[in-house]
């Protein structure tokens, strides 16, 4: 099985000698988090949750990005929760990073390594608890479930990333492929949580301007993005938060490949508030 590299933030604080320049922005289309920025005293708890600290990286927000959370997560040896979800119309799709953890949905247990992704359907009942001897790291995306009458609701599901096929993209030459945990066209879904790479040289040819938003964490590598008419340099640790209808693109430089995890929101009616 294929070994992956993933990045984790370790927290901790700068010295008093750097700089405080740095990469992060914040404007009405879209948020760059830098790895820099995952320190110790940005760090939030929650209820209920034992040897457990996170990073809260997107929250909805009027007038930005509204249809999800992410956070990233770092468990210590026994930490966990056996109610780790308040809220029973909440989805979450968990993917592991580092360590592993013994996850149990609805009394199904599941050892979840790194590389491990989870999909939990609103309303589930489950739990999280530290498998490992040393600190486990995972992202934790949160989404409200939009139900739609006459489709059935998704189920719970856990697999690899090792065990889902890289789709090459049309025309791309072997350089810009998408993991899909979940099928494009499977209609239960209201949101996807996908892993794209690039090889060196790969493009995304054209500024996508879509009505989905984005959450991007940078799992390896690097690469110059194309942000509303601005070029970004991001590396393996940033986070990336786009608005629907942000201009997108991104070209990957080298001298390896660029992996990303993806959320975006679909399948569904556009909401009038």
């Amino acid at each position: 099985m294929k070994k992956n590299t993933y990045f984790s933030p370790k927290g901790g604080l700068p010295p008093q000698s750097k700089l405080l320049s740095d990469r992060a922005v914040f404007n009405s289309t879209y948020a760059v988090i830098p790895r820099g920025c995952f320190a110790d005293i940005v760090t939030s708890l929650l209820p209920f949750w034992e040897h457990m600290r996170m990073w809260v990286v997107a929250r909805p927000m009027t007038g930005f990005a509204e249809t999800f959370s992410q956070y990233v997560v770092q468990l210590q040896p026994e930490g966990g929760s056996d109610n780790p979800e308040s809220n029973a119309g909440v989805q979450s799709v968990l993917f592991l990073t580092s360590g592993a953890v013994k996850l149990t949905i609805d009394n199904k247990s599941h050892i979840v390594e790194s590389g491990g992704y989870a999909y939990i359907p609103a309303g589930s009942e489950w739990s999280i608890w530290s498998n490992s001897n040393e600190v486990t790291n995972f992202h934790w995306i949160r989404k409200l479930y939009k139900g739609v009458k006459g489709i059935k609701y998704p189920v719970a599901f856990v697999k690899n990333e090792n065990e889902c096929e890289d789709i090459e993209m049309p025309n791309s030459n072997g350089t810009w492929f998408t993991k899909r945990f979940v099928e494009p066209d499977d209609l239960r879904h209201d949101m996807h949580v996908n892993i794209v790479t690039f090889q060196p040289g790969g493009v995304i040819p054209f500024a996508e301007t879509h009505v989905m938003e984005h959450g991007i964490f940078i799992l390896e590598g690097k690469a110059v993005y194309h942000l509303n008419q601005d070029w970004v340099e991001v590396e393996a640790g940033d986070f990336l938060w786009l608005r629907a209808f942000c201009p997108q693109a991104c070209y990957a430089g080298g001298p390896g490949p660029f992996r990303y995890l993806l959320y975006k929101d679909v399948n569904r009616h556009m909401s009038f508030f």
